[in-house]
């Protein structure tokens, strides 16, 4: 089987391992405009070789589509305009600015929405890993408008790779990814803005950051580039989502500008219930 990967950075490039790894491609190519990613993979051995986008697709069995998810909006028709029979999925956080891409589109059937839960900080060709998929969450989004066989190809070859296939309506997906992906990074983002307008000194952030400091901030080491399009295709629920959070942020403000800590107490006791869900 060849399966071409559109887009060679972090999860693209971790996908065109695991189909190495797992023997599951014969020959992987790839896609990708950025010239210093596609001499790169090409160096890590991401892929056999990088191809323009309609030859890659001619070419392929699989197509897996892993651009920024304005980019995968924009190219999946041309995508599906190009293939026969083949099968395409995408791995992007968000799934309606993509179906609606396509709804109409006579091969929508040989689309299948999915969405991998995994990622780091980081990005590019080199950020990309072996052996991270096995036992992660895939999410495959209105099922039922893809074709059985494409949807049984995708779930094979998912189950292959060892992910977890959970099966979601992509109007769900983009309001629950908002609240437990999306406004996390918009957290992070802001937590290390704020440090860095307050606290001037480089060497006292590096001395002093605790390791929750870290954790809480790590997200915001991520490519602007992946995430400006995701706030973009999924502003009316981040922005709800936002909302409610800066509800709690005033909350606890008002706790610490009238010292309730009383109500402070409460709180936090009301937020450790999350114990009981991320054990």
């Amino acid at each position: 089987m060849t399966t071409a990967v559109i887009g060679l950075g972090l999860i693209g490039g971790t996908f065109a391992l695991a189909l190495k790894d797992e023997n599951i491609s014969t020959r992987v190519i790839g896609v990708e405009n950025n010239e210093e990613h596609a001499a790169k993979a090409l160096q890590l051995g991401l892929v056999a070789e990088v191809l323009p986008l309609k030859q890659a697709v001619e070419l392929a069995d699989f197509i897996i589509l892993a651009t920024p998810v304005t980019i995968a909006a924009a190219q999946l028709p041309e995508i599906l305009d190009t293939i026969t029979n083949q099968v395409v999925t995408d791995t992007g956080s968000t799934k309606l600015g993509l179906i609606e891409a396509i709804k109409n589109h006579p091969r929508r059937g040989r689309y299948v929405p999915s969405h991998p839960m995994w990622g780091t900080e980081f990005s590019g060709p080199e950020a990309a890993r072996h052996n991270v998929l096995n036992g992660i969450v895939n999410i495959i989004c209105d099922k039922e408008d893809s074709d059985a066989d494409a949807l049984s190809f995708v779930e094979n070859i998912y189950h292959k790779i060892g992910m977890r296939l959970v099966y979601m309506e992509g109007v769900a997906h983009d309001t629950h990814l908002a609240y437990v992906s999306h406004i996390s990074h918009i957290s992070s983002f802001a937590l290390a803005n704020t440090v860095l307008g307050k606290e001037k000194e480089e060497d006292t952030i590096f001395n002093l950051a605790s390791s929750g400091f870290e954790s809480t901030v790590r997200l915001a080491k991520s490519n602007f580039a992946t995430w400006v399009p995701v706030f973009k295709q999924n502003k009316e629920n981040v922005l709800d989502v936002l909302n409610e959070y800066i509800s709690q942020l005033r909350k606890f403000k008002s706790a610490l500008e009238k010292e309730n800590w009383e109500y402070l107490k409460e709180l936090i006791e009301e937020s450790n219930k999350i114990k009981k869900i991320l054990k």
